[in-house]
């Protein structure tokens, strides 16, 4: 049977209509998909480009650190004032006067123990936040209100916020890395993402290991030349384009292809990120060979290299949890931190990168200035005190050679311009070039956001 013109395109439209359809979607399919850790401009100029914390998990003792409080030595031994008394988590004695000296340090001349001497000589680079204060004496609780801004479990870290609002600068490497030679309490919800895309989670790294083959796991891949692995992912990732025309509502689909990806970028990347083998021999020695130099090391090979943040959590569970014999346990805990973060501090300035990098220090809360009952007697050592405690910053659009706000004359109370957990997370934000209340994410009928609907920046810290 023979048609004319218009009888062949009349039968056949739908037909040739398909196929422009086909080469339509298959251009699609082709496009390349913008990653959501591409680097994004923040709200107004930032101060700070990355972020180091330090997390001394476990709750520091404020008045044995950077907090000093001559009355405990006065009062040593004797109840404190009935004005003085707030409820602890378990029973407490009389005042417990601090094991370690205090002494000025810098032309600011600001009192430091002697257990932290060396960070100290870096005292006219430091803000001292003295006037910490959280809501419950918990250590879950409180170490997801200082990494999530949030006590509950269903709430994004403060690294997933910052990878969301600001991606990262290395597509090669996370944006947010999280070291921790084990686990922290509460583990991997220091770190989550919770509602936020899947991409935004930091990685977590278990710091015990040396290897880089035994840090990141399959970083090496022996079966296959990386020019196969590149063709057998790109086949995968077409297929996983091609069903996720379907599911455009699950990010979940979109993190793992994603993850995909960067897992096949930093088979590269990180292997010469994380061999702190090539660093010369001065600076190996300013860190140190213990976990925790090696840690503080990692984490400026990082953002020397683009990475947003890093948390250095100080060991397995909760090592600051000084209930007993508070004079050993908090100096030898020091001492394997103390020369590391000095280390740290001197390499950041030396390399241009202090200016660019906001440096935090401190735990999930304080602790008492009053002895801790262990089976009714004194057992040398302090109870958890969320009522006030001490944060210090350094870098970053900070003011260096300051305190800021106060604890009471023994330590146990916030009474002088007392800073919330959602305030310091209103100011870190506010260092990345982000309104804390604008800086939201819509999740089941509401817009979220790191401080909830609390928070002010304490601009006083603010160069």
């Amino acid at each position: 049977m023979f048609y004319n013109r218009r009888q062949m395109l009349t039968r056949t439209g739908t037909g040739l209509g398909l196929v422009g359809l086909h080469g339509l979607l298959s251009d699609a399919a082709e496009k390349p998909v913008a990653s959501p850790l591409a680097p994004r401009l923040s709200h107004f100029p930032a101060r700070a480009k990355h972020i180091i914390h330090i997390y001394l998990n476990g709750g520091p003792s404020q008045v044995d650190t950077f907090d000093p409080k001559p009355m405990l030595a006065k009062y040593s031994g004797q109840p404190l004032p009935s004005d003085s008394k707030l409820s602890t988590e378990r029973h407490t004695g009389a005042a417990l006067a601090s094991p370690f000296k205090f002494r000025n340090y810098g032309d600011s001349g600001i009192e430091v123990s002697e257990i932290f001497s060396q960070t100290a000589a870096h005292a006219d680079d430091m803000c001292f936040i003295r006037s910490m204060y959280a809501n419950t004496p918990n250590h879950e609780q409180s170490m997801r209100l200082m990494n999530c801004g949030d006590e509950r479990l269903s709430r994004p870290s403060l690294g997933a916020w910052v990878t969301y609002g600001l991606g990262t600068e290395n597509a090669n490497l996370p944006g947010f890395i999280a070291m921790c030679p084990g686990l922290p309490v509460a583990d991997v919800s220091n770190w989550r993402a919770a509602f936020l895309p899947g991409v935004f989670q930091g990685t977590h790294l278990d710091t015990r290991k040396t290897k880089v083959e035994e840090l990141i796991e399959h970083i090496t891949n022996h079966v296959v030349t990386r020019r196969d692995q590149r063709r057998q992912l790109d086949l995968l990732q077409r297929i996983n384009r091609q069903h996720q025309q379907q599911r455009s509502d699950e990010p979940e689909l979109e993190a793992r292809i994603q993850a995909f990806e960067l897992a096949y970028r930093m088979q590269m990347e990180a292997t010469d990120a994380f061999d702190v083998s090539q660093e010369p021999k001065h600076i190996l020695d300013a860190y140190g060979s213990g976990v925790h130099g090696r840690q503080m090391l990692l984490a400026r090979r990082l953002i020397e290299r683009g990475v947003r943040i890093v948390q250095l959590y100080h060991g397995d569970v909760q090592p600051w949890d000084s209930h007993n014999e508070i004079d050993k346990n908090h100096r030898n805990l020091a001492n394997e931190c103390d020369g590391p973060i000095a280390a740290l501090l001197t390499d950041l300035k030396q390399r241009g990168l202090f200016d660019e990098t906001l440096i935090i220090c401190g735990g999930e809360f304080g602790r008492t200035p009053a002895v801790e009952l262990v089976n009714g007697k004194p057992g040398g050592g302090r109870d958890h005190n969320h009522w006030g405690f001490t944060v210090w910053l350094a870098g970053g659009g900070v003011k260096g050679g300051m305190t800021y706000g106060a604890t009471d004359d023994f330590g146990f109370r916030a009474v002088d311009r007392p800073v919330h957990v959602h305030d310091l997370h209103a100011t870190i934000l506010h260092l990345l070039g982000f309104d804390h209340m604008q800086l939201t994410y819509r999740h089941a009928g509401r817009d979220f956001r790191l401080t909830d609907v609390h928070g002010s920046v304490v601009k006083d810290i603010l160069t």
